[in-house]
């Protein structure tokens, strides 16, 4: 990053918080966000609240009317290349042309071809404009939306707790709980947000029976609507059992399986119940990543863009090998069990070398409450080379899930 660029990266980093405001409320559309800047000082803010709304240029602008204050001659940062089509609302670089901003500061080009071009028509109208400020990070925060329009999938995420001797429960099984209540209610947000965009968590068959889990927002992330529930297993359960999501979540609830269970007398008392049987259509002896793979195209086909896995180790670790997790959330607790019965945060594999191990990439580390939370990219991640080499700002600019978890920068001057 140039020198000229490089004094726009504090306020880059403030668009970047901003636009994480917009988490999970955008489907189909990126979280943008942008500030607007008078000699040095951000005086106004904004990010695309959800699909359909303003978008963050329009919204930055709409907040600096508000203030009275006028964005002629003004810089703005903005995360995304402005758009420059005419969709739901008007191209942003002909809104940003009229208000009369002399400089716009870019993050990351815009992917979609539909949309792109807005830097060069601010150019043509003779703004100056300056790209590429905290780019890996402006590509890592629309790394769902870049993973919809490449990969036609679902966004996958695999969310995990251990102790810091890395085990998920004691031998007996038991995990209640590893993490404290902060980093439990952090859960409960990430679920709310997959719920309100319509997405699914993922669990295995065993977490199914031995946990009985509900997979929904709770405390004071309850209230609005719940992630699907999505259970990959061999064999269905009886209708009758009495499991949350067949007695309470029926509807929300999805069991994946292969073709012969799905048209089992099994499979046809649960869709009596109100449950969706899903078959897939690889083979009883094709490898689960393939499985995996038709699971995240055919939710992401369904109107799903989010899949969550809080399945333990082992199937974490099978999406992780079919290149499946675009984004790793572990919350490690300052604990240690000290068994090596306990069950480990991963499972399943038996490299020979070093050289066969699973790497990734840490892109974000916070404290929550007494536990600490990372959020990793893995390195056969289909992202990882697009991203890039991220510029570490106090650490929280990498963060995915950054909306409400830091304040502005110390020294940085707001509005």
């Amino acid at each position: 990053m140039s020198m000229r660029s490089q004094r726009f990266a504090l306020p880059m980093r403030e668009a970047i918080l901003e636009a994480g405001k917009g988490r999970f409320d955008t489907y189909p559309n990126p979280s943008v966000g942008a500030v607007l800047m008078h000699d040095g000082v951000i005086v106004a803010r904004g990010h695309h609240d959800h699909a359909g709304g303003p978008h963050a240029e329009i919204a930055c602008l709409q907040d600096a009317e508000r203030k009275c204050i006028s964005p002629r001659g003004a810089t703005m940062v903005v995360t995304l290349e402005p758009c420059n089509h005419q969709g739901k609302t008007g191209p942003c670089s002909e809104a940003l042309i009229r208000a009369g901003v002399s400089r716009v500061v870019i993050g990351a080009s815009d992917p979609n071809p539909k949309a792109a071009g807005g830097a060069e028509r601010l150019r043509e109208a003779g703004v100056d404009v300056i790209e590429g400020v905290l780019e890996p990070e402006c590509r890592l925060l629309v790394a769902d939306y870049l993973t919809w329009l490449e990969k036609k999938r679902a966004f996958g995420m695999l969310k995990l707790a251990s102790t810091l001797d890395g085990r998920i429960a004691t031998r007996t099984g038991k995990s209640r709980w590893i993490t404290g209540e902060a980093a439990r209610s952090d859960v409960h947000r990430l679920r709310a947000g997959i719920g309100r965009a319509h997405g699914a968590i993922l669990i295995g068959g065993s977490t199914f029976r031995n946990d009985n889990p509900q997979l929904t927002a709770r405390g004071e992330h309850a209230g609005g609507p719940q992630p699907k529930a999505i259970v990959f297993t061999t064999t269905l359960p009886d209708a009758g059992q009495d499991y949350h999501l067949l007695r309470e979540r029926a509807h929300d609830a999805i069991f994946f399986v292969n073709c012969e269970e799905a048209v089992s007398d099994r499979a046809k008392a649960l869709r009596d119940l109100g449950v969706t049987v899903l078959a897939s259509p690889a083979g009883p002896d094709a490898p689960v990543q393939d499985h995996l793979h038709f699971l995240a195209e055919e939710l992401f086909r369904q109107g799903m863009p989010y899949l969550l896995c809080e399945g333990g180790g082992r199937l974490g670790m099978r999406l992780m090998e079919a290149g499946l997790v675009d984004l790793f959330f572990l919350h490690m607790a300052n604990t240690i069990i000290g068994d090596k019965e306990a069950r480990p945060l991963f499972d399943g594999r038996t490299p020979d070398s070093l050289d066969e191990v699973l790497k990734l990439r840490n892109v974000g580390t916070r404290l929550v409450g007494q536990d600490l939370a990372m959020a990793c990219l893995p390195a056969n991640s289909w992202l990882a080379p697009s991203v890039g080499e991220l510029t570490a700002l106090h650490g929280e600019s990498t963060l995915w899930l950054c909306d409400t978890n830091f304040p502005p920068i110390p020294g940085q001057r707001q509005d």
